[in-house]
């Protein structure tokens, strides 16, 4: 068997990855955060009493693995709709068909939609009834995050599970019974795999199964018998079916270069973080890491003290992304050095975890000041407390009142230090006769 052989079977014709989808929970692999025993998701499939839920992460992740054992294990109706492809009258149609089996039959109807991150306001509107009043059990898919790409009604409504990228020994493990398993998986072929190149495959898959199986069936599949009659995969073959480079670094090699790129950036040492962030790329790894890290310590270690850093660091990730390597690398080295030879401030990660800790743990029942309300459809007695309201602009730009609720009018997160614009920001507080 090659390739495009396929002898008309219809399952040999699929995926590697799709012929070896879990069937249960048992084989199910990753996602032990929540799909563990005893946790509520795996309770709750296991009594087919799954509410409406949203399953977010990135792709070949499980996601729709586990909708499908959802769908094997439940006693009702599970239908699947594509949120790209399906329209309003698809989903009024599983809509109606939900209110039959559950007025007919008593059975409850899952309704599986994929990408439902792309699904409009009007689709999600005329869905929204029924899971509302529990004539669908709602199970969403999507790589983006559902709180900022979905509807906030229907998000409302569902449990969010968040799938987590897989480890490099989840995926190897999983690569390695597909190799021997003769009924779905590779195992016909008597195919040897050098750990290497087990290895390579797991790390450079980037925690996406799918992308993982694609490449070892492809590289079973290309690779010729040789001289002793068999197929056996090296490392050179598992660098092509990924088309790419194995990392000339270990896993553990390339987290202390990425550290040491960070600290470097911190340290303001333009020369240690250029050859940091050259060497992580040059030996395989994904620039796009090194630049998403530029742009967090552009705010972290520089922040306010320079807040053109920020600006410099993301037109750098914009330019990457369209440029692509190599040329793409110019604009990076420019960021690099920018980051490195600014003024650096934590003042705004020091802020942000004060406000993050009040956010979480201080109760504000009273709510905003009342003068802060939108109070244009209030009552009268509430018009009249948002005249209490000192518009700045007629105070000449600033006056001083109260902004934050009562338990935390005294508070202060931010805090300027001396160092460059940040200097200036103290000089501008005192101008305006800021007491904080």
């Amino acid at each position: 068997m090659d390739l495009f052989d396929f002898n008309g079977n219809e399952e040999s014709a699929k995926p590697l990855a799709e012929r070896m989808r879990a069937n249960n929970l048992n084989d199910f692999i990753g996602q032990k955060h929540i799909v563990a025993e005893g946790s509520l998701l795996r309770r709750a499939i296991a009594l087919d009493r799954l509410g409406s839920c949203i399953f977010y992460g990135p792709p070949g992740t499980g996601k729709t693995t586990l909708a499908n054992i959802v769908a094997s294990t439940t006693h009702g109706e599970f239908i699947k709709l594509n949120a790209v492809q399906a329209g309003v009258a698809d989903v009024k149609a599983a809509v109606k068909q939900a209110e039959d089996n559950l007025k007919l039959f008593g059975k409850r109807t899952y309704l599986m939609l994929d990408e439902c991150h792309r699904f409009s306001k009007t689709q999600s509107d005329s869905l929204l009834p029924a899971i509302e009043k529990g004539t669908i059990i709602f199970i969403g898919s999507t790589t983006e995050n559902p709180f900022a790409s979905m509807t906030p009604a229907i998000v409302s409504r569902c449990r969010v599970f968040e799938f987590k990228r897989l480890s490099a020994e989840d995926i190897k493990n999983a690569l390695m019974r597909a190799l021997e398993d003769k009924r779905r998986g590779l195992g016909q072929y008597g195919a040897v795999v050098d750990n290497e190149a087990y290895a390579h495959i797991a790390d450079m898959a980037g925690g996406d199964l799918r992308a993982a199986y694609n490449a070892l069936e492809l590289a079973v599949l290309t690779t010729p018998i040789n001289a002793e009659g068999k197929i056996h995969v090296t490392l050179a073959d598992a660098e092509q079916s990924i088309q790419r480079k194995a990392l000339s670094y270990g896993k553990d090699d390339f987290y202390d270069y990425l550290s040491a790129f960070c600290k470097s950036l911190r340290g303001s040492d333009a020369n240690a973080a250029l050859y940091y962030a050259m060497r992580i790329i040059e030996g395989g790894g994904d620039p796009l890491i090194v630049i998403r890290r530029l742009v967090v310590h552009s705010s972290e270690d520089v922040g306010m003290a320079d807040p053109n850093a920020l600006v410099v660091a993301t037109s750098a990730l914009t330019a990457f992304q369209n440029i692509g390597y190599p040329e793409g690398l110019i604009p990076l080295a420019n960021a690099i050095i920018y980051v490195c030879e600014a003024p650096k401030s934590n003042s705004v990660v020091t802020a942000l975890g004060k406000a993050k800790a009040d956010a979480r743990e201080v109760r504000d029942d009273e709510g905003v000041p009342a003068y802060l309300k939108d109070n244009s459809f209030g009552t009268k007695a509430d018009k009249a407390q948002s005249r209490l309201y000192k518009y700045p602009h007629d105070y000449g730009g600033y006056v001083e009142q109260q902004y934050l609720p009562d338990k935390l009018k005294d508070r202060i997160y931010y805090v300027p230090s001396d160092n460059g614009f940040e200097k200036t920001v103290k000089e501008i507080r005192k101008q305006k006769g800021k007491k904080n």
